[in-house]
């Protein structure tokens, strides 16, 4: 089984992408389940019901959040029909949403979970560490992958040893860099620290670039831009064999520098 993991989908040059290369993408490596960030989908931060039913639409079997999950409040709308949506395990308890979903796909029991980073973050998740093991007691799934939505790397790192041999595999994503740490853990874990970001390639981090540079000249708040620029794929892909062992991790990175 092959498993396609998209790196965070950034406003509209990300969904753009994912419309023009997905289905090459599964053409060319015979993609059987894909999952995609897509907790900045909706104009840079959130994600609507248009944009999500045209992921549906376009084959995404399971979407995870992060720390804008609730950025456009439409989701609170949405969120108990949005059957393929996962949001972050671990944030306050008030919050609505399904956090670690499970779905049977060619026979194999496929599971998400959703997880926030505490580290340089708003401080408001439970530590995740403790989260996931009240999700592993329960698990019974054939496939279990970790999004690790989180900001700093040694957390990211820590956790992907912490579910080695627990979980098939712990994906990073947050920071929109794509690292290239991609391994398979001692116990057989898969792990990457950041997937990375599909949406503006010149930009920082989605974002238009001049802006940031002069926020971070003169250290003024200035206003949040999408960048408007050529765009890029960031994706991770999984191969699991007869035992639901991964056997292979691989970037795919998709520009103006690296083409299809």
């Amino acid at each position: 089984m092959k498993i396609l993991f998209i790196g965070d989908v950034f406003a509209s040059i990300g969904r753009e992408m994912i419309d023009i290369y997905l289905p090459k993408l599964k053409q060319k490596y015979n993609i059987d389940v894909v999952i995609a960030n897509v907790e900045n989908a909706t104009h840079g931060k959130g994600l609507n019901k248009r944009h999500y039913e045209e992921f549906v639409f376009q084959g995404i079997s399971l979407m995870t959040m992060g720390n804008h999950t609730f950025a456009k409040k439409e989701l609170f709308d949405y969120i108990d029909e949005a059957d393929r949506l996962v949001v972050p395990y671990n944030q306050p308890q008030a919050l609505p949403g399904v956090g670690s979903r499970e779905m049977t796909i060619q026979g194999k029991r496929i599971r998400v979970t959703n997880l926030l980073g505490i580290t340089f973050m708003d401080g408001k998740a439970q530590n995740p560490f403790e989260a996931i093991d009240d999700v592993l007691k329960e698990d019974t799934s054939d496939i279990h992958i970790v999004d690790f939505h989180a900001e700093a790397t040694s957390e990211k790192i820590a956790l992907g040893y912490y579910l080695d041999g627990q979980v098939s595999a712990v994906l990073g994503t947050h920071t929109h860099v794509t690292t290239a740490d991609e391994k398979i853990l001692p116990k057989g874990t898969a792990y990457q620290s950041d997937v990375g970001m599909t949406g503006p390639y010149e930009s920082v981090i989605g974002c238009d670039k001049d802006a940031i540079i002069k926020r971070m000249k003169m250290g003024i708040m200035t206003p949040f831009q999408v960048a408007e620029s050529v765009g890029q794929l960031r994706a991770t892909l999984l191969t699991f064999d007869e035992k639901n062992k991964c056997t292979d991790i691989q970037r795919i990175c998709i520009d103006p520098d690296h083409h299809f």
